[in-house]
């Protein structure tokens, strides 16, 4: 008989020996993590025996009961709040895999050549179609999150990332909503560049996933590559740019391509449940907040074809790094503690595939949001060398970013004040707490020098060559575990930081 793997989590629990849960913590200074300590937890979560740690597989049994077990023994209790879900917030997915799709653009009765490779289709139903005029509408909304162009009937392409420095324009996911919402029957996103390209193409032919629920987004979407998109405006590179800069308008009307299109899919679906897993250091002062720190356990699981060398994606550095990092900083914790405020550990779930599990905790929150004084989230953290600058992705957008550096420079680390790696604030799990109004940052040196993350994102990054062996270096990750570990003690005390 074949158990389903939300049956087989709550089980695995029960087998957990954590000893540590009932001891009383022993107060003190904590003492520096060294590289060994952090990748003791890597090549666990990183091996094979873990299958690259995809949502909805033994992959995510194994994980999650490892983090659990870790957690427990750290002295946490269940963080869930819910006796019913003891350590695991289920979070119900449905994996979308392209069976067969078509799109043809036509301009003037002729059809318009294209590659093989230019265009992903998907969709939330079995079977969905779209036709109508083609028009390219910029960032898809203004800033308020407003279409401003006429694409009711139509077919909308729109740039993947929002304007350069406006980090708070809607997400994608949002900008694709409100096209929808005004009448668009399908919405196109541009990949914005090669690297991106060839992620999301591995990524939506293994089986896309997103939050099971009534969907928001049009009948059909969908992403075409960077080529495919200058052909569409007539082969022209400049044409291409000067739409982009004119979208910047907060009126943009939109440009009429010329075209018109059919886009046909045939989807497999697949519902399961997947899990976020909570645990918490309870305070000693109930009602004074709460600190959470979280980051995503999953990975791409099986990414390559039966005859590849190497089949699975295993996912050290993105993000067996940072759930090393997390697990670290909750045994220094629970040694040091207890504290003011209730400190939550949160792992979630399906990050790789649109933020999801931070989504869903966003609108499933164990925790009132309003209580949360402060949210960390650790992610691709195994990059950077010891002494490097400190890095907030999320500087600007709240009051906290001197106390941020205060804590930063009281370790002896230098503090990088750009905002330049603001680039990446809507591609991790933060910005889902940020966008409901929570104070949710990144931390660390990986984010200091962008031309060394950029240099991952360019090499192992989701591919099958993220394995421990491979690992750039760890100084940098054992510097920001003891970062996060003073961060922690820093807003869990309710003296040394009271929230306006």
């Amino acid at each position: 008989m074949k158990i389903p793997l939300s049956c087989l989590l709550p089980v695995a629990l029960l087998a957990l020996v954590s000893p540590a849960a009932t001891q009383q913590p022993i107060s003190g200074e904590p003492q520096p993590t060294t590289e060994e300590d952090v990748l003791e937890h890597i090549a666990v979560l990183a091996s094979d025996e873990f299958a690259g740690r995809n949502p909805g597989t033994i992959g995510e049994v194994r994980t999650l009961e490892y983090l659990a077990e870790q957690w427990a023994r750290a002295g946490m209790v269940s963080g869930t709040n819910d006796p019913s879900s003891p350590w695991f917030q289920p979070v119900p997915l449905v994996e979308r895999t392209p069976a067969a799709t078509s799109a043809r653009f036509m301009r003037g009765g002729r059809v318009v050549e294209m590659n093989r490779d230019g265009i992903l289709l998907g969709a939330d139903m079995a079977e969905a179609s779209a036709s109508g005029p083609v028009i390219f509408v910029g960032y898809g909304t203004d800033a308020a999150g407003r279409v401003t162009a006429n694409v009711d009937g139509k077919i909308a392409i729109m740039l993947f990332s929002p304007p350069e420095g406006a980090e708070d324009f809607p997400s994608r996911n949002d900008r694709r909503a409100a096209l929808a919402g005004a009448g668009a029957v399908a919405a196109l996103t541009v990949a914005p560049d090669r690297f991106l390209w060839r992620a999301i193409q591995r990524s939506i032919r293994s089986g896309s996933f997103e939050l099971d629920q009534p969907s928001k987004a049009p009948a059909v979407t969908g992403i075409i590559n960077g080529d495919f998109a200058r052909r569409l405006f007539r082969g022209s590179e400049s044409s291409l740019k000067a739409e982009i800069k004119a979208a910047e308008s907060p009126v943009y009307a939109g440009f009429d391509t010329g075209l018109t299109a059919e886009l046909n899919t045939l989807t497999q679906l697949r519902r399961f449940t997947s899990h976020n897993v909570i645990g918490k250091f309870e305070g000693r002062k109930p009602g004074s907040g709460a600190v959470l720190l979280l980051g995503h356990w999953d990975h791409f699981g099986i990414c390559r074809d039966a005859e590849a060398e190497d089949r699975i994606c295993n996912g050290a550095v993105d993000n067996a790094s940072g759930m090393a990092v997390l697990t670290e900083v909750a045994e220094e914790l629970g040694r040091l503690g207890p504290f003011d405020r209730d400190i939550y550990f949160m792992g979630t779930t399906a990050e790789e595939r649109g933020l999801l599990g931070a989504y869903y905790f966003a609108d499933n929150p164990v925790v009132p949001l309003e209580d949360i004084v402060i949210a960390l989230n650790i992610d691709t953290v195994a990059i950077a060398e010891r002494g490097a600058p400190v890095a907030i992705i999320g500087r600007g957008e709240t009051d906290l970013d001197d106390e941020i550096d205060a804590v930063s420079r009281s370790l002896g680390r230098e503090v990088e004040e750009s905002l330049d790696a603001n680039a990446f604030i809507q591609r991790q799990d933060g910005w889902a707490l940020a966008a409901k109004g929570v104070p949710a940052f990144m931390v660390g040196g990986s984010f200091a020098d962008l031309d060394l993350l950029q240099s991952y994102l360019r090499g192992n990054y989701h591919g099958p060559d993220d394995e421990t062996e491979n690992l750039p270096t760890l100084g940098g990750a054992a510097e920001d575990t003891d970062l996060h570990i003073a961060l922690a003690r820093y807003f869990a005390d309710a003296e040394k930081y009271s929230p306006e």
